[in-house]
């Protein structure tokens, strides 16, 4: 009798995991299928957007509405690539020219902040952190009167001048850090053969540096490439727009569209049914 109840014990110990092992994967499926609808919900205006981009006019206010392109056509691509490629253009010669002021700008600022020893060096880095945490909004104003002063509004000089008092700072901050990590004891030694400052800092600090420059002129060009507010403020015609205003004006052309899309589609179809 004892020997019966103990392989019936076991028995029992033995299917309770394979209950339990069933129990967890159907909780896993029921899981991964609420995720799964989840995820197509999130994902299907995506997807809506990616047909609609394919399709014609026709075709986009056509009922019934075909969830799956029937014609695919790259005539939105090509017009909207046509209109934008030029302020693509102009984004890209002000992220440039503000990665090569700024880094001009902060690369010798920050090897000297890193190296000379001046009393002074903590406040310059406070300052310049606290000129970070100034909203650009408080600065539009006075710059747009400034550069009415000086003649660059409208300008490539002007968009690089107001996209670098940004980007000049973090920059500082960034290689300054950088530089403090570089052996000082390299730039002692090129002294001591007759360099200069000058040739130690271009010969020897520079070289050392590029990473941090590398980093610090990424991230002032995607300052530069993600500017709206100085490109809104310091251009007011439409002759040299960044791609962040050209795409916020092109958008505004179609929120009409898009409010009133119920009574456009209406209207068409009334008047297919009238011819």
């Amino acid at each position: 009798m004892q020997v019966q109840l103990e392989t019936r014990v076991e028995q029992a110990t033995q299917l309770r995991p394979h209950k339990r092992e069933r129990t967890l994967s159907v909780k896993a499926l029921l899981l991964m299928l609420v995720a799964l609808v989840i995820t197509v919900i999130l994902l299907f205006p995506v997807y809506w957007m990616i047909v609609n981009s394919l399709e014609t006019t026709r075709q986009i206010f056509s009922i019934p509405v075909a969830v799956v392109p029937t014609g695919i056509t790259f005539e939105a691509y090509a017009a909207t690539f046509a209109d934008q490629f030029p302020h693509l253009l102009t984004s890209l010669i002000v992220s440039l020219g503000t990665v090569v002021v700024s880094l001009v700008i902060a690369t010798p600022a920050a090897y000297a902040l890193a190296h000379f020893r001046v009393r002074i060096s903590g406040v310059l880095i406070f300052c310049l952190l606290v000129a970070q945490m100034i909203p650009a909004v408080t600065l539009a104003t006075p710059m747009f009167l400034i550069f009415t002063k000086l003649g660059l509004l409208n300008s490539y000089p002007g968009l690089i001048l107001a996209d670098s008092t940004y980007a000049v700072p973090f920059d500082v901050i960034i290689m300054a850090a950088f530089m403090q990590s570089l052996p000082y004891e390299l730039v002692e030694a090129a002294f001591i053969d007759g360099t200069g400052e000058w040739g130690a800092f271009f010969r020897v600090m520079l070289p050392l540096a590029v990473p941090g420059i590398v980093t610090a002129g990424l991230f002032a060009f995607l300052f530069s490439w993600g500017d709206f507010l100085y490109g809104l403020t310091i251009m007011t015609t439409n002759d040299i727009q960044p791609i962040s205003l050209s795409i916020y004006n092109y958008l505004g052309q179609y929120i009409l569209l898009i409010a009133f899309q119920r009574y456009i589609t209406s209207g068409l179809t009334s008047g297919a049914l009238k011819g």
